[in-house]
């Protein structure tokens, strides 16, 4: 589904990415590992499109087409997705004004016609449920005021809505509790298809133990170093980065 070829980013004039080659397959659950300036984040958002990052070469393919090409909305048109580690809050925009308008605009680029209120309310209304999201958040501003577990299961709600087919999280743990891992993981594993691929990006095992990769890649130095299976991630919550480590900056 998404492949990625020798991508090279910088960003003020640091190199960040160097020379990244990753394979992300149909239905499969990728996880990205590594210590802190490995480039992680950064490939994140390369991916989804946001600016500033300086493309020097490679190529980044979606269904064998090259995404560097298009800009952040036509990214998210063609069905790439980004949860964010720290998610905007946005005053003066309300949470269901912003589902709303996201899922129309995803309709009008399939050339659908847009959701009636009713259709509309009794998607968001049964994906909340699900979520454990109090329908009292969505009559606020977006994230405004919300907890940290309550941002990400707002994020994991948007991609419920939107349906995705492939799904960058860009360390989605961080901040959680036990129980709001829990909420956010069970969104995430409810979402796994066979035609819908995830790119999940952590530094700890335990969001692995709740969202169970089929492959797991080590980054260090802007660059993916090394591969393996699930268990991979359980070496690497045994032994640490330390053979990995770079004082480098994303």
């Amino acid at each position: 589904m998404l492949e990625i070829k020798n991508l090279v980013v910088n960003i003020e004039d640091k190199r960040i990415l160097n020379g990244l080659s990753l394979t992300v397959n149909d239905g499969e659950v990728a996880a990205i590992m590594g210590p802190n300036g490995s480039g992680k984040s950064t490939l994140s958002y390369v991916i989804a499109g946001k600016e500033d990052y300086e493309v020097l070469d490679g190529e980044i393919l979606l269904d064998g087409e090259n995404i560097l090409e298009m800009e952040a909305d036509a990214r998210a048109a063609a069905g790439i997705f980004l949860a964010f580690q720290y998610p905007l809050e946005i005053p003066g925009v309300g949470t269901m004004t912003f589902l709303k308008a996201a899922m129309n605009a995803q309709r009008k680029t399939r050339g659908e016609e847009e959701l009636s209120t009713p259709d509309f309310m009794r998607q968001v209304f049964a994906a909340a449920d699900k979520l454990e999201i109090n329908r009292e958040m969505l009559k606020r501003a977006l994230n405004v005021g919300f907890s940290g577990g309550e941002k990400k299961r707002m994020e994991i709600l948007q991609m419920a809505l939107l349906s995705p087919r492939f799904c960058v999280l860009d360390e989605t743990d961080s901040g959680l509790d036990i129980d709001a891992l829990r909420i956010v993981s069970e969104g995430v594993n409810a979402l796994r298809a066979k035609d819908r691929s995830f790119l999940v990006i952590t530094h700890y095992q335990r969001l692995l133990n709740h969202i169970v990769p089929d492959t797991v890649h080590v980054m260090a130095q802007g660059r993916v170093v090394k591969s393996g299976g699930k268990e991979l991630a359980l070496e690497l919550e045994a032994s640490g980065y330390a053979e990995y480590r770079t004082n480098e900056a994303a």
